[in-house]
């Protein structure tokens, strides 16, 4: 299992990047995909009609979410955390996640990159 870290910056307030985050309507704008989720602990959800799926672990809005990311039967749990911290001119985005199965790390982190972080940006930039 392999742990994964990226920091990224997009030029929009930690609000605006929260409720990009948070808000179904806004994940699916930036995702261009179906997504089903809910802004509670406790919840469910699924992006990119179901390639990424887990548990919402708690909200500290404008600031964090935690979230338990599945993968298939693994037992130990996948734990994201993105932290949102003010910048100058907009958001640096903390992005963390623990225990990615070492035979996913490579194609999955490429894919968190390319899609889930650079696809936000990219949602603001434009």
């Amino acid at each position: 299992m392999k742990d994964f870290k990226k920091y990224t910056y997009i030029s929009a307030s930690p609000e605006e990047v929260y409720l990009a985050l948070t808000k179904a309507l806004s994940i699916k704008l930036w995702t261009g995909a179906e997504v089903e989720f809910e802004e509670l602990p406790d919840t469910e959800f699924s992006f990119w009609d179901g390639d990424i799926v887990g548990k919402n672990i708690s909200f500290e809005p404008n600031k964090k979410i935690v979230q338990q990311w599945y993968f298939g039967d693994t037992k130990e749990q996948s734990i994201v955390t993105i932290k949102l911290h003010e910048d100058k001119k907009g958001t640096s985005l903390e992005y963390k996640q623990t225990n990615i199965p070492d035979e996913d790390y490579e194609e999955f982190t490429a894919g968190i990159e390319e899609y889930y972080l650079a696809g936000l940006v990219d949602f603001f930039d434009e």
